[in-house]
Order: structure tokens, then sequence, then C-alpha cells
């Protein structure tokens, strides 16, 4: 099974920068310009079965147009998600937007992005992603 890469941001550069990322590196890869287009957003519940998660990795902005990408994360979580391995970006992170991201356990990433950086990130969990995982089909 392929791995799997939400993306979210405002900024159609940075959005197809990591849409390149994560395809050259064999995911399926979703990218959205704001939450609110996201699916995940407008669900009631996680849809997941226990055994699944909706990626292995989702990367969000925090500061969006439409959106702030901590507030999205903690939807989902208090929804249920299961989602183990999450990312924030901010070219000006604020130190309450940082305390939430530690307490949802978010990966920071400072713009511009670090390429190096992130792919360290991404192979630490690829290394920590079982090999028999499945991932819920919700697109």
């Amino acid at each position: 099974m392929r791995n799997r890469a939400i993306i979210l941001d405002d900024n159609a550069s940075i959005r197809n920068i990591l849409w390149t990322f994560f395809n050259k590196r064999g995911y399926e890869v979703f990218s959205f310009p704001d939450p609110q287009l996201c699916p995940l957003h407008t669900l009631q519940a996680c849809p997941c079965p226990a055994e699944s998660s909706c990626a292995d990795i989702i990367v969000s902005d925090v500061k969006m147009e439409n959106g702030n990408g901590v507030d999205f994360l903690e939807r989902l979580i208090q929804k249920g998600c299961r989602q183990r391995h999450f990312a924030l970006m901010s070219g000006n992170f604020s130190e309450a937007d940082q305390v939430r991201a530690r307490r949802l356990n978010c990966r920071l990433f400072s713009k511009p992005l670090d390429i190096a950086q992130l792919t360290a990130w991404v192979e630490e969990v690829e290394r920590a992603t079982p090999v028999g995982r499945t991932l819920h089909n919700w697109a």
C-alpha cells in the first residue's frame, strides 16, 4: 500500500512543492488551499476503522486565509482521528500556536521550508510506519 500525505496551505507554490516532494517519494497526495475544503473537515466523527487512519502524514500551514492549521488538527483529534504524524508550518509561529502544537505532538517547520529537515522527519515517519498498516479510503 502506498503512503498517503495530506497537505493544507493557502500558498499554491508551497502546496505544489510539497505535492511534488511527496509524490516523488511514492505517496498518494491530497492537497487543499483551505481546511474547509478538506473532506475531513466536514465529517462529524473520524470515519476510519480502529485499525486504520486517514493518512500517514498531515502537513498544514498555521495561518491560512480561511483557517488555522492548529484549529484544524485539534478538531480532527476531537473527532477521534488516530493519525499520529502531524506537522505544522509557519513563517512566524506565535507562542500560543507553538504551545498548542506541542500538545498535539506536532512537528514544527519554519518557512521557508528546509527540505533537508522535512526529509529527515519524513524518513523518521516512514521507518515508524508499520508495514501492514491500512489506510481508510475517505476521499
